[in-house]
């Protein structure tokens, strides 16, 4: 541990796939435990920490501050104040997966091979997903983070091609043998079971046909946790 400073589970994992030596990106910061925690422990050759508002970097560079760490804090939407030449690893995460996609989107030269994505959506992750499959991005790795309660994916990206069903795009990319797995697919089963409980009491028509494309995905989720139930053996 880094001189007392813990990082929440999510953030581990984020941490634990940063390559040695990295420079590092950390976008949304907040209170900079990642960046900070990462120089403490001497695994990046460098960190920037950018936040959109004010507040949340200030509270950035009070944790700088506390531990002594020298890290590059900086005012910013998104990617709009990091170069493409001064950092090899970018973080995102803490936010919903519309609003990654949104950050990515801008900043169009993270999809040129020179970079590692480290993404962690809170919401909507399916959405991130199905930009990444059609924007360039390609999901190398993902694993499933249990933290106070909620269950989040971290996702590994490179710039490259891949295809993924929809059962995929709900349900997760590389989720197959992932512990947590099973109990994924069934919250997302749940969550979209319930939404089309809501539509069957509506009279418009647009609603009658999202109700009957929100019971394909619970199809392919069904079909998924069949694999996963599948490829982890007897008994689960």
């Amino acid at each position: 541990m880094a001189r007392g400073l813990e990082l929440t589970p999510r953030l581990r994992r984020l941490a634990d796939w940063v390559p040695l030596g990295t420079r590092l990106a950390d976008i949304g910061t907040d209170h900079a435990y990642l960046p900070v925690w990462l120089v403490l422990e001497g695994q990046v050759a460098s960190a920037i920490a950018s936040d959109l508002r004010p507040g949340p970097l200030q509270r950035a560079k009070e944790t700088a501050k506390t531990y002594g760490t020298e890290i590059d804090c900086r005012l910013c939407n998104g990617l709009t104040c990091i170069t493409p030449d001064e950092v090899d690893t970018i973080v995102i995460a803490g936010m919903g997966g519309e609003t990654i996609a949104a950050i990515l989107s801008a900043a169009p030269w993270t999809a040129m091979g020179h970079h590692t994505l480290l993404l962690q959506p809170m919401t909507r992750s399916e959405a991130l997903r199905l930009f990444l499959m059609d924007h360039g991005y390609a999901i190398k790795r993902e694993a499933l983070v249990l933290d106070r309660g909620t269950i989040y994916p971290c996702m590994e990206v490179i710039a490259g091609q891949m295809r993924l069903s929809t059962g995929q795009l709900w349900g997760g990319a590389f989720l197959r043998q992932d512990p947590l797995g099973d109990t994924y697919i069934i919250q997302k089963i749940i969550r979209l079971q319930s939404a089309i409980a809501g539509l069957r009491h509506s009279e418009r028509p647009d609603d009658y046909e999202k109700a009957d494309r929100l019971r394909e995905i619970v199809t392919a989720l069904l079909s998924m946790r069949e694999e996963w139930r599948h490829a982890n053996g007897p008994g689960n």
